[in-house]
């Protein structure tokens, strides 16, 4: 199994982690979207969609990265990530569609490039645009965690905790206040004391530049 994957991409992030906590066998290859080695033909042959992260399978390449973490938690089932009764699901999902499909669209790569080369954004405004979604998005998302919890819906990781911390260490990137969202920086602390968050992280990637 073959995860194309670039060390900043937070879908990627995503991805790594959960095949760390999921402990699957599996191999990294780097796709550098600053040189915009997603849109190359070899690529593009595996995924037509030219994003990251893409899955290399036996059966295939699978995109999308919310995707890719459903194909892994029915494929391999040691180490959930999507548990308890369906309501607990239900809270997990709608924690992770609250990050990947709220939040970080908005503030992705092809994004933040068309407000640069297109809109002629300079970059304070352009950081100001990031900073700005990230913070509507976390207002919201700190109501909806449960303080009384370890991390996002329990004791241990799920789905929801491997979409948010990619997102926390983009909100720190751009020098987002954490203080104003203390129940999302406890989760972000107490997850990176795992192996599995550690050796996902975008500093410890073999790409890292």
């Amino acid at each position: 199994m073959k995860l194309y994957t670039y060390f900043r991409s937070s879908a990627a992030y995503r991805v790594r982690i959960a095949l760390n906590l999921k402990e699957i066998d599996h191999e990294l290859v780097a796709v550098n979207l600053l040189k915009s080695e997603q849109q190359s033909a070899q690529y593009l042959g595996k995924n037509p969609q030219g994003l990251l992260p893409a899955l290399e399978t036996d059966e295939g390449v699978l995109a999308q990265s919310m995707a890719i973490l459903e194909y892994l938690e029915e494929t391999f089932p040691q180490n959930p990530l999507l548990y308890g009764d369906a309501w607990q699901k239900a809270q997990i999902r709608n924690l992770c569609y609250a990050i990947a499909c709220d939040i970080h669209p908005v503030d992705n790569l092809r994004v933040l490039k068309y407000l640069s080369t297109e809109l002629g954004v300079d970059d304070e405004a352009k950081n100001a645009w990031y900073r700005h979604w990230i913070e509507v998005g976390f207002e919201k998302l700190e109501l909806l965690l449960d303080s009384s919890h370890e991390y996002c819906v329990g004791d241990k990781p799920s789905l929801a905790d491997v979409c948010l911390v990619p997102q926390v260490f983009n909100a720190l990137r751009f020098n987002v206040d954490m203080t104003a969202y203390p129940k999302i920086a406890a989760i972000y602390e107490r997850c990176n004391q795992l192996d599995a968050f550690i050796n996902a992280a975008p500093q410890n990637q073999a790409d890292a530049t």
